[in-house]
């Protein structure tokens, strides 16, 4: 999953990206709103975290014009505000959850796993496919009830492909949702994964077309 920090502060904001790409997000950092809009606008994001009290364009209207544009991305407010008045605004104005600083990191992960599964319909941290079991929460995957080991990459794409179970993701989708901006691709990088995770899974999990990309059967 791809996730987008706008945030002004930037010890904060590099504590975010940290501790989210150690839970398997791909992570973009906006330090302003201006560059925070041109990526939301630009981007196909999962999820994104956004500061109200920006220099150059504030959150207030990042979030608006984001929603004016039809961005339908999930977005976490966070900010120091905390009066009813602007947890109302920011809810009226398209925001999805609201978390006022101080914040307990554990918490902030929780609420944005729970937006992205949200988004895409998948209400339960628990996934059912066939023999396999995928916990969200925990990136923990079950073949017949026993734990198959798979590299952050891996989970990240079984992830992906589960949520848009019965329709194709292209390796393009794939590769802008499991990596930030900052990283480099190699062509076949995406092949070489889902060779991995049906050595692991088995080969009837994830179907090829062959020149457009991959499904998981709904």
């Amino acid at each position: 999953m791809r996730l987008l920090v706008v945030e002004d502060e930037r010890d904060l904001a590099e504590t975010l990206r940290k501790v989210f790409d150690e839970e398997g997000f791909a992570v973009d950092v906006a330090f302003d709103g201006e560059e925070g809009l041109f990526k939301i606008t630009e981007t196909a994001y999962d999820a994104v975290i956004l500061d109200l009290m920006l220099p150059r364009l504030d959150g207030w209207r990042v979030l608006a014009s984001a929603r004016t544009a039809r961005v339908r991305v999930p977005v976490l407010l966070l900010t120091a505000r905390d009066s009813l008045d602007d947890r109302v605004r920011g809810l009226n104005l398209g925001a999805d959850d609201y978390v006022i600083k101080p914040f307990a990191l554990p918490e902030l992960v929780a609420r944005v796993r729970a937006l992205v599964r949200r988004a895409y319909d998948a209400p339960f941290p628990t996934l059912v496919l066939g023999a396999l079991t995928i916990d969200t929460a925990a990136r923990r995957v079950l073949r017949e009830g026993l734990q198959v080991d798979l590299t952050a990459r891996e989970y990240a794409i079984l992830e992906l492909l589960t949520h848009q179970q019965g329709r194709l993701v292209t390796r393009s989708t794939i590769c802008e949702h499991l990596y930030d901006e900052n990283t480099d691709v190699l062509s076949n990088v995406v092949d070489v994964h889902i060779a991995a995770l049906r050595r692991k899974l088995g080969a009837d999990v994830i179907r090829t077309r062959r020149g457009e990309g991959y499904m998981i059967d709904a």
